[in-house]
This record gives structure tokens, sequence and C-alpha cells, in this order.
């Protein structure tokens, strides 16, 4: 049993072990307050499009600001701490993220609002990719379950975002932002505890002289940099979806069926949930039958599902929302691990080049989508994205669990 082999343990094991989950625990629940924080932002657009009288195209330039800020520095984030690692960057994203939220409590034109979202971008930007770098190195080999972990906490931090906006910002207004700076407070402690964590590691690592895994066997460097390419393209398909969901879930809800704001707010809210529970069952089932048939379930797998969704009533639409979201953020997880298992000692560089896709594809979706939904509608916008799973058809030249560890 479980428990027998844990008492047969050395103490300096078992104490090993417990640190190790703790600091898994810590940086997924990190990572819940950082998209918490992150969250509010689309969870707003409703409120401010009425009290600044903007239009689509703002509020998806809004998106769009937000996520490239978010996504642009991930890689050059990344590839800096793999060659030299700063376990304190954790805290000062978040201080800037901290900064973002204080300047958008009181912002009161589009500008302050636009410059309030890049703080806010510009912390998540630096959080992603040595968090993802935490994640693996406390995963005590189960990368895909450490990776679920860790990113299940952000899509739960994503889905409480629109009911706390429900529950606090749309009855009290703008101002009401502030009490969410103390989210971030606690965030900066956390993960200065982490960072102290990382910095121990790295110098038993350097005594130990421990060194990066060799690249996989029989795979050469353009098969590797064409494998990434179509995890690029499904990641493309993921998170333009996902945009329409995150950023016009709310207004096609209020224009179809003609629910209120906090209404709209709960529906997002099970999706999102959904979102939340597919991500952690995606990197265990990945570690246990291969990330390609996770990936092939996952992208192509959600298709039948968002092609009927613009033609369901709404108990049918939030019922379906639900299913989308359990099936498409399945994946992700499977897809980092995939990548960083192809390229050894390169995790951060991974880990920010799909986190910063992630993002800046979901910003561009923001923007294109808001302007077809000014010219077209909103319905118009959810019968275009719900052919986009198809693009998982390109799972099918993916090398298999055989050619790619894991």
């Amino acid at each position: 049993m479980r428990s027998e082999e844990q008492s047969l343990m050395p103490p300096s094991a078992r104490l090993t072990e417990t640190v190790t989950l703790s600091i898994l625990i810590a940086i997924s629940l990190s990572h819940l307050m950082n998209d918490v924080v992150q969250s509010l932002i689309p969870s707003m657009y409703p409120l401010i499009k009425d009290s600044l009288h903007l239009s689509f195209r703002q509020i998806g330039l809004i998106q769009l600001v937000f996520q490239l800020t978010a996504s642009i520095l991930q890689p050059v984030v990344g590839i800096y701490t793999d060659k030299k690692p700063q376990p304190f960057s954790l805290a000062v994203g978040m201080g800037l993220s901290l900064i973002g939220i204080l300047l958008l409590s009181h912002a009161t034109s589009y500008t302050q609002i636009l410059v309030a979202v890049a703080f806010v971008g510009m912390g998540s930007s630096i959080f992603h990719p040595e968090a993802s770098r935490v994640a693996r190195m406390a995963s005590g080999g189960r990368h895909g379950m450490a990776q679920s972990v860790f990113q299940v906490g952000g899509y739960a931090g994503s889905a409480f975002g629109p009911l706390l906006a429900a529950l606090f910002i749309i009855p009290y207004g703008q101002s009401s932002l502030l009490w969410f700076s103390l989210v971030a407070v606690v965030a900066i402690g956390v993960l200065a505890w982490i960072g102290m964590w990382m910095r121990d590691q790295r110098k038993a690592s350097k005594k130990t002289g421990l060194k990066s895994v060799e690249p996989p066997v029989g795979i050469s460097s353009l098969r590797i940099k064409i494998i990434l390419s179509i995890l690029v393209l499904l990641v493309f398909s993921k998170a333009f979806y996902m945009a329409s969901m995150s950023s016009y879930f709310t207004f096609y809800l209020k224009e179809t069926f003609h629910v209120s704001n906090s209404e709209a707010l709960h529906y997002l809210f099970y999706f999102l949930g959904a979102v939340a529970v597919g991500t952690l069952v995606g990197g265990p089932i990945g570690d246990r039958i291969g990330r390609k048939a996770v990936i092939w379930f996952s992208i192509l797998g959600a298709l039948p599902f968002t092609l009927m969704l613009p033609y369901a009533n709404l108990f049918w639409t939030g019922l379906l929302a639900i299913v989308i979201g359990l099936i498409i953020s399945s994946a992700f997880s499977s897809i980092v691990v995939y990548a960083q298992e192809l390229n050894p000692g390169k995790v951060g560089m991974i880990a920010g080049l799909f986190f910063g896709l992630s993002f800046g594809v979901g910003g561009l979706g923001a923007a294109v989508l808001g302007e077809l939904a000014d010219h077209t509608s909103i319905s118009f916008v959810y019968h275009i994205c719900s052919y986009l799973p198809a693009i998982g058809l390109l799972t099918v030249f993916l090398p298999g669990r055989k050619s790619v560890r894991g």
C-alpha cells in the first residue's frame, strides 16, 4: 500500500516528497490568483462598454493590448531564464499585475484602461514561463500531471473571475476592483517563498552535477521544427476558439437569449469551470496513454459540439459550452509537455512560446472577432468559429509515443 511504502522511506525522502508536493500546490494556487486578476479584465467588458460607450472594436483592442503584452515577452523571458535563472522573477511579475489592477480600479478613460491592462499583461508574461518550469521541477517525473495541476489553477482562476465580477464588480462598480489587489499581494508572498525554494534547488543541483537529458533519439532537427509547427497550429485553433468564448460569450448570450449581465457571467463561469476540470484530467491521462491520443481527442473531439452550439437554445447552449470546455482544454498540458520533451534544456523557452502563443492568438482573435461582430453579428461570429477545431486533423502528422517520450 502507498502508506506502507511511505513509512519505509527514510525521513529525508519523505521530507523531499512533501516539499515538492507543497511547491506544486503553491504554484497552482499562485496561478489561480494570477488568473483571477487577469480574468477580471474581460469580465468588466459589459460594464465599461456601457459606461464609456465603447464599440465591439474598442473592446477587441483592449483584449488585444492585454493579450499581446501577455504573450510577446513570454518566449523572451523563457529563453533568458533558461540561460540565467531568476527565481524571484515570479514575484516581480505579480508586482506588475498589482500595479495594473490598481490603475484599472481608477481608470476613467479608454487610454487609461489600455495602460492598466498592459501592466497586467506584462506581469502575466513574466509569470508563466518560470511558473511552468517550477511545475516541471516539482513533478517527480510525472510531467503531464504536474503541468495539469499548474494549469488547472489558472483555469480555476479564470472561472472564478467572472463569478467574482458578477458578485462584486457589477453591483458595486469599477472601484471595487481595488479589493482584488489583496489577491495580488498574497500571491507575491507565496511566489517569493517559491523563489527561495527554486534558488535552493539550483544550488543543490550544482553540487550534485546533474545534467540535462539528451534530445530524443531518431528525430532530426528539421522534423522537430515541423512537429513544433503542427503543435503551434493546434494551439492556434484552441486559443482562437477560446477567445470567442472568453471575450464574447456573454454578449452572445445577451443578444441571442436576452439574459442579464449577471446571468451571462454565470454561464461564462460554467464554461471556464469545465475548462479547469478538463485541464486537470488531460495531463495525467497523457502520462498514461500518450500525449498524441489526448491531443487527438481534445482538438478534433470538440468539433461536433462547436458545430451544434450556434443552433441550440439557452439550456443546450449552457450544456454544450460545458462539454466543449471539458474537451477542448484537455490537450494543452499534453501539447506543452510533448514540445518540452522534444527540446530538453529549453523548458522555459517552450513554455513561454506556447503560453505566449495562446495569449497572443487569443488577443488577435478577440480583435478580429470584435471587428467581425461590428460588421455582422455576434451570432455570425459563433457560426464561423464553430469550424476551428477541424484543424485538429493535423494531429495525424505527429509521431506516436514510441518516437517521443511520454
